[in-house]
């Protein structure tokens, strides 16, 4: 029985054909398109006021040189709330739970800030690997330090997006187990475990959330530490 709980996270396949490719293409196909007409709609002016909203609050502290990045982190944060949300809806496959998925996301672009501060400032970037005043006997020490923080940053980035919803979804479906077990028995624990189910569902999405803005967040992190 405990493997059916995690049957949710395998890739499903219908006629030989990955269905999380079409979860990937989902997003895309939902948003619309903004037009050339002097007025949208409602649906565009509120999507167009969110992303404007979004990038200013996410690019400010960062230099000019880190808002050609706006368009890149503003997608990237509506594509990774909408697959966290949609995965919340049943009969659905959530592509985020795959550390696989996660990490094609988090490496390059963590690689691309890393390349960005090599590039630009190499002595900035590398002065990240020794902090100043540090005593002659630790500076080695410190320097294999900093470069395996360095390294474990995408590790953490991918792992804490799929450790989250994982264990969201697992407890989300353990509770929902126990609530349909006990109603024939124990009706009244029952509802109470359907109330916390509910309460948990809201908790979730409010997860999905902000562990896209979270992921998003440290990149430009590491993209101010770059530029």
């Amino acid at each position: 029985m405990m493997l059916s709980f995690f049957d949710q996270f395998a890739s499903p396949t219908y006629l030989g054909i990955p269905l999380i490719a079409l979860a990937l293409t989902l997003p895309w196909i939902l948003y619309p398109t903004p037009s050339a007409r002097w007025l949208n709609n409602r649906t565009l002016t509120l999507q167009s006021w969110f992303l404007n909203r979004f990038s200013q609050q996410l690019l400010l502290p960062l230099n000019p040189a880190g808002h050609k990045w706006a368009a890149l982190l503003a997608s990237l944060m509506i594509f990774l709330i909408t697959l966290n949300m949609l995965g919340l809806l049943p009969y659905t496959f959530t592509p985020t739970t795959q550390l696989s998925l996660n990490m094609g996301l988090a490496v390059p672009l963590w690689l691309a800030t890393v390349i960005i501060g090599m590039r630009n400032q190499p002595t900035h970037a590398l002065g990240h690997l020794l902090p100043e005043g540090t005593p002659t006997p630790l500076i080695p020490v410190l320097i294999i330090i900093e470069t395996i923080s360095l390294f474990i940053r995408p590790l953490a980035l991918g792992v804490r997006l799929t450790a989250n919803l994982t264990a969201g979804h697992l407890l989300i479906q353990l509770i929902a187990t126990a609530a349909f077990v006990l109603l024939p028995m124990m009706p009244a624990v029952a509802i109470t475990t359907a109330v916390l189910l509910f309460l948990l569902t809201l908790l979730e999405i409010a997860v999905a959330m902000i562990q896209a803005y979270v992921f998003v967040l440290l990149l430009s992190l590491y993209l101010q530490e770059n530029i």
